[in-house]
């Protein structure tokens, strides 16, 4: 059967089939500059330790996709936008569909990030934020960075949509930045999904000098009063009460909010710790491999490598600083106002990030004296940054969705 196959095609052009269809021969440079930028990702994921559980799936994911020649394998083939009457690879568009076809349909139907909110739920202990309720006007400081980058993104050109999107990242929540931008500005979902998660990645980096430039000496070292202890009803009923006013004001929060608030209840109720366990280990796992996966794989060359992604890496920078300089602001202006009672180090940890900006401040304030301890106090402003991201999602879908 081989010699029959060589003799009708000749050995020759059998090997110029093979030679043309091989990766290299089918890549442009955006491909491998896509490559070079997955391998770095992948170092700050597995060396230095960035945010690996959703970076180095995301790195990957970039990876693939940027083989040359293996787009079509993974994602499918191009084909006809009805309104064009052009080819294009968008996802209702595709035939032949490959894995990453499939992987990206929780993206693109806004399934992975209620899912991810359900799973952070279940590890969210909410009460340092019952206890300080004060503490939710840290958490809403901390949005001042979502609001002044979505101004600045109108002014660079961005339509509202887009500015929304972009300017989400100073939430840093990632799955919150995710729905925001599936639902209305697909395009530059791989930019902010990156952009969201490497800053996250990079909390102590960036915040650490932000707090000293805007705290004194003094107000580092102040200790604060041990929380007084939370009852049992109380966790149960805040995941209740806080879905049902949120949900009534502002509906379009609810598919992420709802879902943090179940989780939340899952936990508190003590009586389904097996839906508690699974949706916190084994669905957070599986859900964190594909979203990762899914959205790197959206990050092509020709698409990443534009004028554009530069300017939504710096505003989703400029709006994480904002973000942390509010929650910051707010509460040196408490700390002002309880002559001294609060440590302005828990404003910083009113961005979303749990509990990475918790420790943050932790940190900082131990660096000034090692016997002051902020964390809990500081986990009332970060839960409440969670929830706070929640509702400015909503308010964004609700105003241009």
């Amino acid at each position: 059967m081989l010699n029959s196959l060589l003799e009708s095609n000749g050995m020759g052009q059998i090997f110029v089939n093979l030679f043309n269809d091989m990766g290299f021969m089918n890549g442009s440079w955006q491909n491998y500059v896509m490559l070079l930028i997955s391998f770095v990702l992948m170092y700050l994921a597995i060396v230095k330790k960035f945010e690996p559980m959703l970076l180095l799936p995301i790195a990957f994911g970039m990876f693939l996709i940027n083989l040359p020649g293996a787009e079509a394998e993974l994602w499918g083939t191009p084909g006809t936008d009805p309104e064009t009457g052009l080819l294009s690879d968008k996802y209702d568009y595709v035939q032949n569909k490959g894995l990453l076809w499939y992987l990206y349909f929780g993206v693109d139907k806004v399934i992975y990030p209620p899912l991810i909110f359900l799973g952070i739920g279940c590890m969210t202990d909410f009460g340092p934020l019952i206890a300080n309720p004060k503490s939710m006007l840290i958490g809403a400081g901390a949005q001042l960075g979502i609001f002044i980058a979505f101004i600045f993104a109108i002014f660079l050109g961005f339509s509202v949509a887009e500015a929304a999107s972009i300017a989400i990242i100073g939430g840093a929540d990632g799955p919150t930045a995710i729905m925001v931008t599936s639902k209305l500005a697909s395009d530059l979902l791989p930019m902010i999904a990156i952009a969201a998660y490497s800053y996250m990645a990079l909390i102590p980096i960036i915040q650490k000098p932000i707090m000293k430039l805007l705290t004194t000496k003094k107000e580092r070292t102040i200790k604060m009063k041990q929380l007084r202890q939370v009852s049992k009803i109380e966790k149960i009923l805040f995941p209740i009460i806080v879905t049902l006013v949120v949900g009534l004001l502002l509906p379009a929060s609810v598919p992420l909010l709802g879902m943090l608030m179940l989780g939340n209840l899952f936990r508190e109720s003590g009586v389904v710790d097996r839906l508690s366990s699974q949706a916190q280990n084994g669905l957070m796992n599986t859900i964190t491999i594909f979203l990762g996966v899914a959205v790197g794989c959206k990050a092509k060359g020709e698409i990443f490598l534009q004028i554009r992604t530069l300017y939504i890496i710096m505003l989703g920078l400029f709006a994480f600083i904002c973000g942390t300089i509010g929650g910051i602001l707010v509460a040196k202006l408490m700390c002002k106002l309880t002559k001294g009672k609060i440590n302005p180090l828990i404003g910083s940890a009113g961005v979303s990030a749990v509990p990475m900006a918790a420790r943050i401040s932790e940190d900082v304030g131990r660096e000034y004296d090692p016997q002051n301890h902020l964390l809990m106090h500081a986990m009332g402003p970060n839960v409440a940054g969670v929830i706070g991201s929640a509702i400015a999602a909503g308010i964004l879908l609700a105003c241009f969705g």
